[in-house]
């Protein structure tokens, strides 16, 4: 199968991202619609296309020197296990604009083996870290 990834916000399908965010991920259940056009709107967004379908997302959040937060990355379950997620991956970690970026962050519960060929390792200063989470 033949997959494509642009960061043209105008072609991603909010309604898909919403679905999934909301309804699949286990990390933004619930999350409204106009959250998930915010984040968009706010972010460098990769959107994964088969046959103008869109089958997968990923965004970062990034100052484009210093920091990129790599956030809500998915495929589709049906387009799962064919490499597509290997190709989401590399065309991020290639992308011209974040050539710049020292420090790379992401969380995730269960796709660490699949970070790690991508040069992501736990952190080596674990005590350095902070974080605030909000209930919502």
């Amino acid at each position: 199968m033949s997959y494509t990834i642009n960061t043209d916000k105008s072609l991603l399908n909010r309604s898909v991202i919403h679905h999934y965010l909301s309804n699949i991920s286990y990390w933004a259940k619930g999350i409204s619609q106009a959250q998930v056009d915010k984040i968009i709107n706010h972010s460098l967004c990769f959107g994964v296309y088969h046959q103008d379908q869109q089958v997968g997302f990923a965004r970062v959040v990034t100052d484009y020197v210093r920091m990129a937060y790599l956030a809500d990355v998915f495929i589709l379950e049906e387009h799962q296990g064919v490499g597509v997620g290997k190709q989401l991956i590399e065309t991020i970690m290639s992308y011209p604009d974040l050539a710049e970026c020292s420090r790379w962050m992401l969380l995730t519960k269960d796709a660490h083996s699949l970070y790690q060929q991508y040069g992501f390792v736990e952190p080596p200063s674990p005590e350095w870290y902070m974080e605030k989470v909000e209930k919502s």
